[in-house]
Parts: C-alpha cells; sequence; structure tokens
C-alpha cells in the first residue's frame, strides 16, 4: 500500500517528468516549425519528415502538459488548487514561475486550438496567434528556470539552453532574410 508520502513522492516525480516532457515536445514542435518557413532554410520546406514532426510534436506536448498540471494537482505539497492551473499568479508561493508556467500553458492551448482550426481563420490573425508561441516558450524558459530543480542537472539545462539558442539563431534568421510563403 503506498502512503500519502509515497504518493506526493510518487506525483513530484511524474510533475517534473512530464515538465520535462512537454518542454521538449513544445521545443522539438517550435524548432521544426521556424525551420519549415525560414527562407535561409528553404529547402526544409517541402520536406514531409520535417513537418510531421512540427504537427506530431505539438500535439504531443498537450497530454504532457495535462498530465504535467495533473500531477502538480495531486501532489499535496505543491499546495495548487484547480483555478491556480488556468488563471496565473495566485499561487502563495514562487507565484511569479508558476504563474509564467501557466501564463504558458493558457497561451500554448490557444495556440493549439488555433492550429486546429487554421483553415477557418483568417490566415493574419492565425499567424499572430501562432507567434504566441514564441513567447509562451519563452514564459515556458523562465518557469523552468525559476521552479523546477531540474535546470541544476547539466544534461537537461544543455539541452534547454541549446534549444533556446536554436529558437534565437533561426528567428534572427527568418528576421533577416525571411520567411517562405505560405
Amino acid at each position: 500500500m503506498i502512503g500519502p508520502t509515497e504518493a506526493d513522492l510518487l506525483f513530484w516525480a511524474l510533475a517534473r517528468a512530464t515538465g520535462i516532457g512537454a518542454f521538449a515536445a513544445l521545443a522539438i514542435a517550435l524548432l521544426s516549425g521556424i525551420a519549415l518557413r525560414t527562407a535561409t532554410l528553404d529547402w526544409l520546406a517541402t520536406n514531409r519528415a520535417l513537418k510531421a514532426l512540427h504537427t506530431w510534436t505539438q500535439s504531443l506536448w498537450l497530454p504532457l502538459g495535462g498530465l504535467h498540471l495533473l500531477t502538480i494537482w495531486l501532489d499535496r505539497t505543491a499546495r495548487v488548487g484547480l483555478a491556480d492551473l488556468v488563471v496565473p499568479f495566485g499561487v502563495g508561493y514562487g507565484s511569479l514561475a508558476v504563474g509564467l508556467g501557466t501564463l504558458a500553458f493558457d497561451a500554448f492551448v490557444l495556440v493549439a486550438i488555433t492550429a486546429w482550426a487554421r483553415r477557418w481563420m483568417d490566415l493574419g490573425l492565425w499567424r499572430w496567434i501562432h507567434r504566441a508561441g514564441y513567447l509562451a516558450y519563452a514564459f515556458t524558459f523562465a518557469h523552468a528556470v525559476l521552479s523546477g530543480s531540474d535546470f541544476s542537472s547539466p544534461a537537461i539545462s544543455a539541452i534547454a539552453w541549446a534549444t533556446a539558442f536554436g529558437l534565437a539563431v533561426l528567428t534572427l534568421s527568418r528576421v533577416l532574410w525571411g520567411r517562405l510563403p505560405g
């Protein structure tokens, strides 16, 4: 039989694992998405495998992010209420760190919904909402740095910083040399 302390440790470990998994899926989705439309990488624009990776990881983060929220909510030591999962900055401790994570989740949900509804939306509006994913990634990154103990791991820290650097380089490339149509 598992006791309350063991259950909280299990939920804490699951929250960490699903948080890292959601972060990785989002990073891959953003990197592959920007690579598909950056003019300097025009040879990737027709790569079906990269497009499939973008679509798959864009869908993968949602269950991982949902499980992250569920396990945080179930962990009694975290003291996160249901409203705190969607309304930012309400938690009594680490409100900035947790609030940034909540803002990121809310923004990524909006981006995901509009990605699925793209064919019914104005293209210009869709693009601006889709670009909110970059801001949401920045919130996610700050959430991980401020609230996660996993950044003390050299492997996780290196992957996260390398991803942020890759996104910065691709974004700069896109600003300087343009985007592909579509």
